[in-house]
């Protein structure tokens, strides 16, 4: 298979819509929400009218009948000014919109996508727990069927089968606790399976839910204007359909949703890479120390080629992983070395910006501050460094 990174005439035309767009909507108000810790509402529902959420989707679910590396191309545009804004469209996408796309009936695509793909609303995935980061199969929220019809208000009669009961917590949930979070998807333990082990499925909630609690926004060290709560179910009813896919697959099935979702983070950290020597090239031609721009010294100079050799060398994994994703082959091992290459590549050039930047680098008001502290969690989040080089000794055999 030979890789072909150039990019088509419509690929290039929606890179640069999306970076005028980072640009001239996101970056103005990108301080201001971090510093707040508020989601931008007015950014999202932008990105909504701009058909960024149904990028991936087919038209007939409302999308714009693109693919999953397109959608990339978007996030690592809007990561090189805005972390927060460009995870709110990542985990939207990834892990909101595309199980219900992946495992849903026909009907609960019918009912939940039009609405996901034109950001009109949100949805979230509660897979990680306050026990369970890393080891997703140690989840303990139980879901259990009770016989019982649903009553149903906005009808004369009741719902056809019976009800799940959802008791458990999740941890790090984003998307989960907005005024548009309208879908909570929850894996919980629905019994056990033949070999004696947990079986986890996949159960579809809507937002609000009687029983569904977002607990108050954690205080993070950074990605301040994305919204991530811990969530609270507390005998938590919905209707036995609301099962995504099979019974007992559903961490299977997530496991599936996370190889994809490397990719996309994977693209969100290539972005912040090449943000950083972005705005790095931009000081250093501006900023003067000793009678001429810093850039100039081959200590600067050199360091900022170093940073952009990273930028360049993640673009290159996720290019790969993507294309191979897109061709129907093995892409696991590509998506892992993609998302921790790009990760590393994210914080390394986050550190070497902000000493570029020298003592305007620790000013939050600065973009390289809050890349600083927003990229560590690139880092940990969809499966840690060390989760990615398992999966990587894996494949050779080890």
């Amino acid at each position: 298979m030979t890789l072909d990174t150039r990019l088509s005439d419509d690929q290039l035309t929606l890179k640069k819509v999306v970076q005028e767009f980072a640009n001239e909507v996101v970056a103005p108000v990108s301080y201001h929400h971090d510093r707040t810790h508020t989601f931008p509402y007015e950014v999202v529902k932008q990105m909504g009218e701009m058909g960024l959420f149904g990028l991936p989707f087919p038209e007939q679910y409302g999308g714009m009948g693109g693919d999953y590396f397109t959608l990339c191309l978007a996030l690592e545009e809007l990561a090189k000014v805005d972390q927060s804004v460009a995870m709110t469209l990542e985990a939207g996408c990834s892990l909101g919109t595309m199980p219900v796309y992946r495992f849903g009936t026909e009907k609960q695509k019918q009912e939940w996508l039009p609405m996901l793909t034109s950001g009109s609303a949100l949805g979230a995935f509660g897979l990680t727990e306050p026990g369970a980061g890393s080891d997703a199969g140690g989840t303990r929220t139980t879901g259990v069927v009770d016989e019982t019809p649903m009553d149903d208000d906005a009808t004369t009669g009741t719902l056809e089968g019976g009800q799940w009961v959802i008791n458990g917590t999740k941890a790090f949930i984003t998307n989960s606790g907005t005024d548009i979070t309208k879908l909570v998807t929850v894996t919980a333990v629905t019994g056990v399976n033949a070999a004696g082990k947990k079986e986890i499925s996949s159960i579809l909630v809507p937002v609000p839910t009687k029983g569904f609690t977002a607990e108050p926004a954690y205080d993070k060290v950074g990605w301040n204007a994305s919204d991530t709560h811990p969530l609270t179910f507390d005998d938590v009813r919905v209707p036995e359909e609301n099962l995504l896919g099979e019974r007992g697959r559903g961490y299977a099935n997530f496991l599936s949703i996370l190889d994809e979702g490397r990719i996309a983070i994977a693209a969100v950290a290539t972005g912040v890479a090449q943000g950083c020597v972005d705005a790095s090239v931009k000081y250093a031609k501006e900023r003067e120390a000793f009678g001429k721009p810093i850039g100039q010294y081959q200590a600067i100079s050199f360091k900022i080629a170093r940073m952009e050799a990273r930028a360049h060398t993640a673009r290159v994994a996720y290019y790969d992983a993507a294309a191979k994703m897109l061709a129907g082959l093995p892409f696991k091992k590509e998506a892992s070395i993609a998302k921790m290459i790009a990760g590393e590549a994210a914080m390394d050039n986050a550190r070497d910006a902000t000493q570029v930047h020298g003592g305007y680098g620790f000013m939050n008001e600065y973009l390289v501050a809050r890349h600083y502290r927003d990229s560590k969690i690139l880092e940990i989040g969809e499966g840690t460094t060390e989760v990615q080089l398992m999966l990587i000794a894996r494949t050779l055999g080890l």
